[in-house]
Order: C-alpha cells, then sequence, then structure tokens
C-alpha cells in the first residue's frame, strides 16, 4: 500500500516514559524527523519573529499557548519537513495531548499513520524522573510536580489512546527495562 501524503507518527507516554530518548534513537538509526511542540515553541520565540513576540508574552505569564498555534507550528514543520524529504516517517512527540487536538491535527493537517504508545506505570515514570532531577535541573523535576504531570496525563491523554485504541491504531510498547531493550519495542512496534 502506498502511503499519500506525510507519514506522521504520535508518539504518547507520560511524562518519564522515555519518549523523547526514544524518538532521538529512532531519529540516529532511521533518520526520521523529530518534532516536539514545546521545541518548536522556543524556537518561534528565539526567532524574534512577530508571532514569536507574541508566544514570549503568552509564556511570560504561564499561559497556555491556544491550540490553533500549536498545530500551526506543527503543521509548518511537517510540511518543510515532507517537503525536503518526502520518505521520513516523522515523529511528533509528546503529541497530540487530548482527542480535540487528535482530530483538530488530523483534519487540518493529515491522519496519523502510527501512533506509538510508550506504556510504564506511574510508579516506574516517578522514579526516573526523581532520578532525573539529580542532574536536570528541571524546576518540575520534583515529586509534587510529578504527581500532578501524571495526573494531567491520566485525565486528557488516556483518552487519546482509547480512540486510537477503536481505529486500530494504537501501537503499545513497553516502556519498561533498559532503553536498548524498550528501543527494541519500539522497532517491533513499527515493523522496522
Amino acid at each position: 500500500m502506498e502511503v499519500l501524503g506525510p507519514r506522521i507518527c504520535f508518539i504518547i507516554g507520560g511524562p518519564g516514559s522515555g519518549k523523547g530518548t526514544q524518538c532521538e534513537m529512532l531519529v540516529e538509526k532511521y533518520d526520521m524527523a523529530h518534532f516536539s511542540s514545546g521545541d518548536l515553541l522556543r524556537a518561534e520565540v528565539e526567532s524574534g519573529s512577530e508571532r514569536g513576540q507574541a508566544l514570549q508574552e503568552i509564556m511570560k505569564q504561564g499561559q497556555l499557548v491556544d491550540m490553533d498555534t500549536v498545530i500551526e507550528l506543527l503543521e509548518e514543520a511537517v510540511v518543510k519537513s515532507y517537503a525536503e524529504n518526502p520518505d521520513k516517517i516523522i515523529l511528533l512527540d509528546g503529541f497530540p495531548r487530548d482527542v480535540v487536538q487528535a482530530r483538530k491535527f488530523e483534519h487540518k493537517v493529515c491522519k496519523a499513520t502510527y501512533v506509538l504508545f510508550f506504556d510504564c506505570s506511574n510508579g516506574t515514570m516517578t522514579e526516573r524522573l526523581l532520578s532525573r532531577a539529580l542532574t536536570s535541573g528541571r524546576a518540575d523535576d520534583n515529586l509534587e510536580t510529578i504527581k500532578k504531570r501524571l495526573k494531567t496525563f491520566e485525565d486528557a491523554t488516556i483518552p487519546v489512546l482509547d480512540h486510537y485504541r477503536a481505529s486500530g491504531q494504537l501501537i503499545r510498547v513497553s516502556a519498561v527495562g533498559g532503553k536498548e531493550e524498550i528501543f527494541a519495542n519500539a522497532c517491533r512496534g513499527l515493523c522496522l
């Protein structure tokens, strides 16, 4: 079956599930494109563009950037990546965060080809994040914030998993074990 348009892989998993690490490994081994909404927002701010300046004000006030802007940035990245190399699989790291966002992206940009879910327990994710906190310097790597992030993930993102499970697109990957073992699980899930 020939795929028309970009091959999008949504990467979903709770905080500390290893999404970022696994995306880096997929990019390195298979030359995939990799985008996260956070990175795209930061890059836009750093560009100094009019939109970037507006985003900086929103982020400075601690507000969330509206969904349309996030999807617009992702769309621009997908279109550019696809134009440069239409054969690459495009990883969207930590996206979508809820069903409305998923539907809106698929309506405005394109349907996801794959939905990869890195699955592990809250205990495992908490342990990883607390371990990362020892060296990361990230303000959100503390127990109280981790608990809130896990709750947010469960409330908003679990329905996304149900949505893609129902459509048959969800690929569940065990995110327990070492990063090489998890990588092998992800590769098997994507039939690589």
